[in-house]
């Protein structure tokens, strides 16, 4: 299928062939008909793309402080490749779509298959959206029409946050399509409207929608203009949807309110606000919050969970349809906000449009018709066969040699592990991800043989013998299991799964395929700095004291990490990694553990990642983890200290390993981090390719997989 994407190194934009996207519970894949240009983000997209690496950094000043902080802890080197290889990435653009449904997914009920459908999709042939975002179409609303409910919807959400009563003065500031949206919707409900732009364009449109105008570029004096369209008792609300770095729009707003007057911020302005001028008039102000509450709500979006409309009337799913309602009642005028319209082949014609500075409003893109959702694999390779379903011809594996199949091609994989097994010398087959993007991207670049978005054809497929997982976590259990069954060998990024019954039927399974290989990503056994300290410990024969200091930083609560039965929380889903370390030190298994969280503090959600681990092993060894996301990101991230015979190791952040009373030992420091993920694939691969024994033995993987969960369990309880 074709899809729209802009690079954010460059700006170009590209019609690219990607796979369809594959389903997903609780979502509807769209045949898309139409879809709408969001003028104002788009633009600001592609003129941030455009821009050379000094505007950008202007444009981004908060992320260039997060730059700074990863270069002083992980050094330049690193800091760069993951700044490169974010800009490097595709952005697929748009989020007004409409077509038609093409498939249904498990757990949806009242849709049918060719019901048209109202989408935030983006720009594609085919979409997979949560059901949450998506909205029926009246009949008597046509495709075009209903593209634009998307917009709507955010100048709807900015609207009820006003709260207007029939008769109140309004002002509008910024009439693009979502100022001239929210000037008819408010127009609908009854109020005065005046509309503040600087486009005689616009303005006119406005007038035809039964505002009054003013343009301030003519010296039209607007604060005047406020005072008489208000019969001089100030405006009782100002909805800002204009985009502007000027604090103008919002010093404005506040001087023409009447006493306790509302502004609602929808655009994006500058914020210096002045405090008298709020203070005199006890003004409110809000920013809202795109279609309105369920944005950016997991449990929502993706979870399918409702809110009760008992408390709370307007989602951002309820909000479309009132939307596509005031478009069926005829009370919309979209036809007069339609500028131009172009074909998917000519959509880089339109966004050369949306740059040029040439008079434009609502772009329309058309979309042929097609039948069912069209292959989930395409052959990146112009000298391949191709097969019936689009891909190429499946041809047994090289001898003696890994022939690799990812499945998942998000950043970590992308950024790190596809290139490690790239360098190890793996033959890439197949990359697999569930929207088709990045595995395209990350396939052409990395030499693949093909992009799917079809994991189970992938795990099926016999010219693969070896399966990288890098998808999120709640699926590893399965994808593992699935992949031993079908004969492949298996790396597995951490964590192998997240339940102990997961646990026991991964390991009976592998019980019985003992010339198959099961690794996890537990790569910091690896790293050189980690094989000289392993040399150098395993000169002592007695106990060591290990201590393991992770500046884990923290994440929102909210973040699919955090979530038990999806990403395992951080304990599971991170620290087995120091764990695992710390076993591979000592060398000698886990005998006990004892956890314990930092205690329960009311500004504070969760303590799962603010805890320290105590590890005893059969040696008489003890090792500490402390697990915080409570420090400061200047502090490195990972610091290893180990004590035995008199004698002290110091690993800071993977750079630099100091040695204190080693005879012989010096210290060494690294121009770059490394986390040893390079050598962990190279490792694997060699014992896929050569038949030789594990890299990381099958027993400790077990070992330190059950001591996590065991982990985590217990400082749940202390939750």
């Amino acid at each position: 299928m074709k899809q729209i994407l802009q690079s954010l190194k460059t700006g170009e934009t590209t019609v690219a062939d990607v796979p369809a996207p594959s389903m997903r519970s609780g979502h509807i894949l769209i045949n898309t008909s139409h879809t709408l240009v969001s003028a104002g983000t788009e633009r600001t997209l592609v003129g941030f793309g455009k821009a050379n690496w000094v505007d950008k950094a202007r444009q981004q000043p908060d992320k260039v402080r997060m730059v700074l902080d990863k270069v002083r802890t992980d050094g330049l080197a690193t800091t760069l490749d993951a700044v490169q290889s974010k800009l490097d990435q595709p952005l697929a653009l748009g989020y007004c779509n409409v077509g038609a449904i093409a498939e249904v997914g498990a757990g949806i009920n009242g849709l049918a298959l060719g019901e048209r459908i109202v989408s935030n999709g983006g720009h594609a042939q085919v979409v997979c959206v949560p059901r949450n975002l998506t909205a029926k179409i009246p009949d008597s609303v046509t495709d075009e029409q209903a593209s634009f409910t998307v917009l709507a919807a955010i100048g709807l959400q900015g609207i009820r946050l006003v709260n207007p009563t029939l008769g109140e003065c309004v002002v509008v500031t910024g009439l693009g399509l979502i100022g001239l949206l929210t000037v008819q919707m408010l127009r609908a409900q009854g109020c005065r409207v005046l509309g503040i732009d600087f486009d005689p364009a616009r303005l006119e449109l406005a007038r035809k929608f039964g505002a009054e105008v003013v343009n301030p570029g003519k010296g039209e004096d607007v604060l005047a203009a406020a005072a008489g369209f208000s019969r001089g008792r100030g405006v009782d609300a100002v909805i800002i949807t204009a985009s502007t770095k000027s604090n103008e729009p919002v010093s404005q707003a506040a001087t023409m309110c009447r006493k306790r007057g509302r502004i609602v911020l929808v655009g994006v302005t500058g914020l210096e606000l002045s405090r008298a001028d709020f203070y005199e008039k006890e003004l409110s102000f809000q920013v809202s919050c795109s279609y309105g509450p369920g944005r950016y709500d997991p449990a929502y979006e993706q979870g399918g969970q409702d809110y009760p409309v008992g408390f709370v009337r307007w989602t951002e799913q309820r909000n479309f349809e009132a939307v596509l309602d005031l478009m069926a009642s005829g009370l919309l005028d979209i036809e007069s906000l339609i500028s131009h319209r172009f074909s998917l082949e000519q959509a880089e014609e339109a966004y050369d449009l949306l740059s040029s500075g040439e008079p434009s409003l609502g772009i329309l893109l058309e979309y042929p018709q097609q039948q069912g959702v069209g292959p989930r694999v395409v052959s990146l390779t112009d000298n391949e066969g191709s097969g019936s379903d689009g891909g190429v011809v499946n041809r047994a594996p090289a001898a003696g040699k890994a022939t690799v199949g990812f499945l998942g091609a998000g950043n970590y994989a992308g950024r790190v592990l596809i290139p490690a097994f790239k360098a190890a010398g793996a033959e890439m087959h197949t990359v697999v991800s569930g929207g088709g993007v990045s595995s395209v991207h990350y396939g052409k670049k990395h030499g693949f043989r093909q992009a799917s978005t079809d994991g189970k054809a992938l795990v099926e497929d016999a010219s693969v013998n070896t399966l990288v997982i890098a998808t999120r976590h709640d699926s590893h259990a399965r994808q593992v299991l699935d992949g031993l069954r079908a004969g492949k060998h298996i790396f597995c990024e951490k964590p192998l799964c997240l339940t102990h019954e997961e646990l026991t039927e991964i390991e009976a399974e592998a019980a019985g395929r003992p010339e198959q290989l099961l690794v996890i990503g537990f790569n910091r056994r690896f790293a050189p700095h980690v094989v000289t300290a392993k040399a150098l410990l395993e000169t002592v024969a007695e106990p060591k004291n290990m201590v393991m200091t992770v500046n884990a930083g923290a994440i929102p609560v909210d973040h699919w990490t955090q979530d038990p039965e999806v990403g395992g929380g951080r304990i599971v889903g991170e620290a087995c990694h120091f764990i695992d370390l710390l076993r591979h030190l000592v060398g000698t298994s886990i005998t006990g553990h004892y956890s314990i969280a930092v205690g329960r503090h009311p500004a504070v959600e969760i303590t799962e990642d603010r805890a320290t681990i105590t590890l005893t092993f059969a040696d008489g060894s003890v090792g500490t983890i402390h697990y915080l996301a409570n420090g400061d990101k200047s502090f490195p991230k990972e610091r290893l200290e180990v004590f035995c015979a008199g004698r002290v190791l110091q690993l800071d952040n993977f750079r630099k390993l100091k040695t204190y009373g080693w005879p012989g030992a010096k210290d060494n420091r690294l121009w770059r981090q490394n986390k040893g993920q390079g050598a962990c694939a190279n490792e694997f691969v060699k014992a896929v390719s050569g038949g030789g024994q594990s890299p990381i033995p099958r027993e400790e993987i077990f070992e330190v997989s059950r001591v996590t969960l065991e982990v985590a369990e217990q400082l749940r309880k202390q939750s």
